[in-house]
C-alpha cells in the first residue's frame, strides 16, 4: 500500500488496494490515516459491487443516509448520482461549491464517490482544503471569526429560500424541496477542530452559510464574502479527472467541493455512500 501525493493542500492517489473485498484492519487503519492526512483520496481501478462500497464506507464511520436526497433503488444505503445524456441545459447535484448538509446539527463526515459511467471528457470534481484557507487565513479575517459562530440554512431544501420553481434541474436524482424543517438556522463555529485528528480548517460555505452570528447584515455579508473568495482559492484546490472504477474518498469536515457540469448530451453514473459526523466543535 503506497500513497502519493496529487497536490499542494490535498488529494493523494492510494495504490495496491483492491476494495472488493472485505478490509482487514491493517487496510482500515492505513486508509483512515491517509485520508486524515490527505483529506481526498483517489483508489484507480475499483471493480466494486455496493455491498463492497458500503464496507469500505464503514472503514470511515457508520453508514448515514443522507436526507433530502431520494436513495437508488438498488441499496437504500447508496444515491445513485446521475445525469442522462439528453438532460441538457440543467443545474446538477452538487453543482456549487459546498459542504455537504452543512446546516444539519451533525453534518456528514465524508463520503465516497464510485465512478461506473463517465463521459469522454468533462464531469470532473474540485475539492478545496479549508484547513489550508484557514492556514493562510489573513490576521484582520482570523480575528473576526476566530471562537464565533456562523449560521447555516437548509435553503435549497426549505420554503422560505427555495430555488425558482422553472429553475431547470436533473429528474435523475430526486431532491425533496419545501421542506420547512430546512429553514430552521443553524449555528456552527466557523474554524472547527477535527475531532480525531486535531486539526483546524474553516466551515462555512457559499450554499449552506447565510450569516455569521452577533454581526449585522451588511458586515456579515462583507465577511462571508471575503471567506468565500480566500477558501476558494485555486491554491487550495485539487481537480480529479473521472475514469471508471475510479473511487474518490473525502473528508467533508474538512472541504468543499464542486460537481463540474460541462458535459452535457454524456451519460454520467456514479455510486455515493456517506458516513457519519460530529456535531462541529471549537
Amino acid at each position: 500500500m503506497r500513497v502519493e501525493k496529487l497536490a499542494g493542500y490535498l488529494g493523494a492517489e492510494v495504490t495496491g488496494l483492491d476494495l472488493s473485498h472485505a478490509p482487514d484492519a491493517e487496510t482500515s487503519e492505513f486508509l483512515s490515516k491517509a485520508l486524515a492526512d490527505h483529506l481526498v483520496l483517489v483508489l484507480r481501478d475499483q471493480d466494486m459491487d455496493l455491498p463492497a462500497l458500503k464496507r469500505a464506507t464503514g472503514i470511515f464511520g457508520p453508514i448515514l443516509r443522507v436526507p433530502y436526497i431520494t436513495p437508488s433503488q438498488e441499496d437504500l444505503d447508496v444515491i445513485a448520482v446521475l445525469k442522462e445524456a439528453d438532460e441538457t441545459n440543467i443545474e446538477v447535484f452538487g453543482g456549487d461549491w459546498h459542504s455537504d448538509f452543512s446546516f444539519l446539527e451533525r453534518p456528514p463526515g465524508g463520503s465516497l464517490l464510485l465512478a461506473k459511467e463517465i463521459p469522454p471528457v468533462g464531469g470532473d470534481t474540485l475539492w478545496s482544503s479549508q484547513v489550508a484557507a484557514f492556514d493562510r487565513l489573513p490576521k484582520d479575517l482570523r480575528d473576526i471569526v476566530e471562537n464565533r459562530k456562523s449560521v447555516h440554512l437548509g435553503a435549497p431544501y426549505g420554503v422560505s429560500h427555495a430555488p425558482p420553481a422553472d429553475m431547470a434541474v436533473t429528474s435523475s436524482i430526486e431532491m425533496i424541496r419545501g421542506d420547512p424543517e430546512a429553514d430552521k438556522p443553524r449555528l456552527h463555529p466557523i474554524v472547527r477542530r477535527h475531532p480525531e485528528s486535531g486539526r483546524k480548517s474553516l466551515f462555512v460555505n457559499p450554499t449552506y452559510t447565510v450569516g455569521i452570528d452577533g454581526l449585522p447584515e451588511d458586515e456579515s455579508a462583507e465577511v462571508l464574502a471575503a471567506l468565500f473568495k480566500h477558501a476558494l482559492r485555486p491554491d487550495f484546490t485539487f481537480r480529479h479527472r473521472w475514469r471508471p472504477g475510479d473511487l474518490c474518498i473525502w473528508d467533508n469536515r474538512m472541504t468543499m467541493h464542486y460537481a463540474i457540469n460541462d458535459y452535457d448530451g454524456h451519460r454520467r453514473l456514479m455510486y455515493r455512500t456517506t458516513f457519519e459526523g460530529d456535531i462541529p466543535s471549537f
